[in-house]
């Protein structure tokens, strides 16, 4: 019941953008956490996950009138502009992809999974950013940036054990 409440709330809501674009910005509040969480894994930097998030809402803006609801969600049309707004960056760019991304209507992998995978990884976004300051800035570099704890600690100017227990606070908050 739930399930439809949230579909029929999301369809009028891409409607009421389709006839007014400055509606949009409801619609992308509600996804923007789940397009720049499902980004990072198709390209090479920050800078570049920042870069193709912002040309995804971009892009749905300008093709907003010819967005057709189908019952999927409205994700799902975010996250296909994503892996094609990641790969043409990477031909633009003239690199190849180390690590090819799956093509979200690939047999084996339905939409409602993958939609579920990227609202997990959203979750996990935003509770990051509920973290404390410190334990916050460790887990983006310890995880995001993928530094070592002796890096990490320089940066911050630290102990390598108070980065270490940083971490284990970060962590310790994210699993309760």
């Amino acid at each position: 019941m739930k399930a439809r409440v949230e579909e029929a709330d999301e369809r009028l809501l891409v409607e009421a953008a389709q006839q007014d674009p400055r509606r949009f910005g409801e619609l992308y509040e509600r996804n923007f956490d789940r397009v720049y969480a499902f980004v990072p894994r198709r390209v090479a930097s920050r800078a570049e996950a920042e870069d193709v998030t912002a040309e995804v809402f971009h892009r749905a803006l300008v093709n907003l009138p010819r967005f057709q609801w189908r019952g999927v969600p409205f994700a799902s049309w975010l996250l296909r502009i994503a892996t094609n707004t990641a790969a043409d960056q990477q031909r633009r760019a003239g690199r190849k992809r180390l690590d090819p991304a799956p093509e979200i209507a690939a047999p084996e992998t339905s939409d409602a999974r993958q939609v579920e995978e990227e609202e997990r990884s959203a979750r996990l976004f935003r509770l990051v950013q509920q973290l404390p300051a410190d334990q916050r800035r460790v887990v983006r570099l310890r995880f995001a940036e993928e530094k070592s704890i002796h890096k990490v600690a320089q940066e911050l100017g630290r102990s390598e054990g108070a980065v270490k227990q940083l971490q284990f606070r970060a962590l310790e908050n994210l699993r309760a």
